[in-house]
């Protein structure tokens, strides 16, 4: 990977966490070193799970 490429990437993550949005990457290490019986969540479930946790569920979401 170039150093633009890992640049680019690191701002990336770094708005993503900025604005609430876990790392995909951070949960597949944990999930590999605590958790290896257990099979990973694919990203779009990973996202789906955090935003409900996040969001709420049935009642709808919070506001502000």
């Amino acid at each position: 990977m170039s150093r633009l490429a890992a640049l680019a990437a690191r701002v990336r993550e770094t708005a993503h966490l900025m604005v609430g949005m876990p790392s995909y990457a951070a949960y597949r290490l944990h999930m590999e070193q605590h958790h290896p019986e257990s099979p990973p969540m694919s990203e779009a479930e990973f996202f789906r799970d955090r935003q409900q946790a996040r969001y709420g569920g049935k009642n709808g979401g919070r506001c502000c």
